[in-house]
């Protein structure tokens, strides 16, 4: 909203996090690649990526407890904006 200095700073730090995690690692080359890598990175930001005010959660998983710290287990590994962030899951 105009005029909504408080608002102004989840906006300018959303920003900085898309810029330094896939624009700056990337070259667009049209406005449909763009909105592709954009909408996936939505979904890593809020399904996967830890947020430390979140206590390392996403903010999808923000009423879950956070995950006890596991034994050996084999981790799944997914890439995200093609290649440029993994992330990792327990594998089942």
């Amino acid at each position: 909203p105009v005029r909504t200095p408080v608002e102004n700073t989840f906006a300018e730090r959303w920003i900085r996090s898309i810029r330094r995690e896939l624009l700056d690692r990337t070259i667009v080359w049209n406005q449909r690649q763009l909105e592709r890598l954009v909408t996936d990175y939505i979904a890593h930001y809020n399904q996967h990526r830890p947020h430390r005010s979140l206590q390392q959660r996403p903010p999808e998983a923000r009423d879950k407890p956070p995950p006890a710290p596991p034994a050996k287990v084999a981790v799944l590994r997914t890439t995200r904006c093609h290649g440029l962030i993994n992330e990792y899951q327990n594998a089942a």
